[in-house]
């Protein structure tokens, strides 16, 4: 059955007036947006799939899937319907678009989806992190790991963000050229290194971020082309790179592990002169001395009195130091190896996708006068020159919703994947179990039933008076049900104290002419966004 597009926009109802809940915490909306008390839940919207484009033997929609992701999406949406089916390879899928059946999947995941993990390049950056965990591993390390980006944590990292900011503010010079991603990402990659590790890791600093670049670029290749479905064993010039970055990546992280737990070691009187013996016995030994709570510094092993960059944790409340003296119910620790893999997964996530964010906003700004003249009117009314402190992201409103605007036209994460356990449903209907049920922010966040004009870039859109709700999960940049991105709060505040910090200085014009974004890992512009600062008045 196939629906036309007319005819399918017909059958469109305007949904409940349900707000969305604060992505950030599960609870209470921190951002000025709507709120209107919650009626009942909805019925469950009823799931009837039809099938979509035929594909091709043995790869079925690949190729017009790996081309242009972003409109063979829309395209499933418009053309076929709200429930799609269609085929990645060998694989079957299915596609939701309408946001009560996107809500049902994501808050059902852990019950009845699996974590879809097939990227294998993917699986040697993170590791078996929270993001591949599942069942009681999940719950373990989520529970490990959650603590250390609570909103009193973030109020702790607020000044390393704004001072990441004025130091590349003191660097730019009017009428000089930027490319705006790269030096978006020089400021995010220096906090996160530093709110990690507790500095920005000196000459590690550049070796490590081209190395994180090389990851990232091999595991969006394999994400679109054949490479999904190679099995691990298959060494492609593309997985040679992948694996010597990641060699670079895990020699410093296992570095700053190791001399932080000798730290912790030392300032709990439990080391010997035996020195380390490695990993392994360092787990055992970190366990007594960070549950001591007495921190400490040490030397780099191998060194008798050289500290290592970001090993001083006794002087910083970092989340190397907060993962490493994380317990769980049974007062287990973090192995070393898992210890590593949350703070590769952090590193990877708190500084690629924040960048990417910020990039968006600065083109989305630099098309849209009106909107810039009212943030500039709200800084100079609320900071009135000064940088912005922790204290006044709630103060900052206009400001918060062009950042949540930036990230419903051009979300980060513009995908996400699910594969349906034995007895799964959906809108009252069974899914067959190993198929792979997709939602797209993309898709969804640019649908003209839940924002008017979907593709014009409108912050008033989320005025405390705007009239009109959305649904819940019509907008959902950081997922939602309880796999909802851990760092989301950490996220919100960073952009907007960035974009505070700089706005307040420095104008960024950007030539007129239409940004083409490229779905890689991450949703990118497809080529170099350049810009010439010109400072504020």
């Amino acid at each position: 059955m196939r629906i036309a597009p007319t005819a399918y926009r017909r059958m469109a109802h305007r949904p409940a007036r349900i707000a969305p809940r604060d992505s950030t915490s599960g609870g209470a909306l921190s951002m000025p947006f709507a709120v209107p008390s919650r009626p009942a839940p909805p019925r469950p919207l009823p799931l009837r799939p039809v099938p979509g484009p035929r594909g091709l033997p043995w790869i079925g929609n690949l190729p017009a899937f790996g081309k242009d992701p972003l409109a063979f999406l829309v395209r499933l949406r418009d053309d076929f319907g709200d429930a799609v089916t269609w085929s990645l390879g060998p694989m079957r899928s299915l596609f939701l678009s309408h946001p009560q059946h996107i809500t049902e999947m994501l808050t059902t995941r852990e019950q009845a989806f699996d974590v879809l993990d097939i990227l294998w390049a993917f699986r040697q950056v993170t590791g078996q992190s929270v993001l591949l965990s599942q069942g009681a591993e999940w719950r373990r390390k989520r529970g490990l790991v959650q603590p250390t980006v609570r909103p009193r944590q973030v109020r702790a990292y607020a000044p390393a963000m704004v001072e990441s900011a004025q130091v590349t503010a003191e660097r730019w010079r009017e009428g000089r050229q930027i490319d705006v991603h790269e030096e978006m990402a020089l400021i995010t990659q220096r906090i996160v290194l530093r709110t990690l590790f507790g500095n920005d890791l000196g000459d590690q600093t550049r070796a490590l971020g081209r190395a994180m670049s090389v990851a990232e670029q091999v595991v969006s290749d394999e994400l679109r082309g054949i490479g999904l479905f190679l099995p691990g064993w298959v060494r492609t010039p593309g997985r040679r790179r992948l694996l010597a970055a990641v060699a670079t990546i895990d020699a410093e992280v296992h570095r700053l592990i190791r001399a932080r737990q000798a730290g912790q070691v030392r300032a709990a009187g439990q080391l010997g002169r035996g020195g380390l013996d490695g990993l392994s016995r360092l787990d055992g030994q970190v366990a007594g001395a960070a549950s001591a709570g007495r921190p400490g510094t040490g030397p780099c092993p191998g060194s008798d009195s050289d500290p290592c960059p970001g090993a001083d944790s006794g002087d910083r409340d970092d989340l190397l130091g907060r993962l490493l003296a994380a317990r769980d119910a049974d007062g287990r620790p973090l192995s070393a190896k898992e210890v590593r893999d949350e703070a590769v997964t952090l590193w990877a996530a708190g500084h690629e996708t924040t960048s990417t964010a910020l990039t968006w906003a600065w083109y989305l700004l630099g098309g849209s006068p009106k909107a810039r003249a009212q943030m500039d009117d709200e800084l100079e009314r609320v900071l009135g020159g000064r940088p912005p402190t922790f204290d006044d992201y709630d103060r900052l409103p206009w400001t918060q919703q062009i950042v949540k605007e930036t990230l419903r036209l051009y979300p980060p994460a513009w995908t996400i994947a699910a594969a349906a356990r034995e007895g799964a449903t959906l809108g009252g209907s069974r899914i067959p179990a190993g198929t792979m049920v997709w939602c797209s922010q993309w898709s969804t966040h640019r649908d003209p039933r839940w924002f008017p004009d979907p593709a014009a870039f409108r912050p008033e859109r989320w005025d405390a008076d705007a009239p009109d709700v959305v649904p819940e999960h019509a907008w959902f940049p950081f997922g939602g049900g309880q796999r909802t991105c851990l760092g989301a709060r950490f996220a919100q505040v960073e952009a907007v104290l960035l974009l505070a910090t700089l706005a307040q200085r420095f104008h960024l014009d950007i030539a007129p002419g239409t940004v083409t974004p490229k779905a890689s890992l991450l949703l990118q512009p497809a080529t170099r966004l350049r810009a010439t600062l010109r400072r504020a008045d």
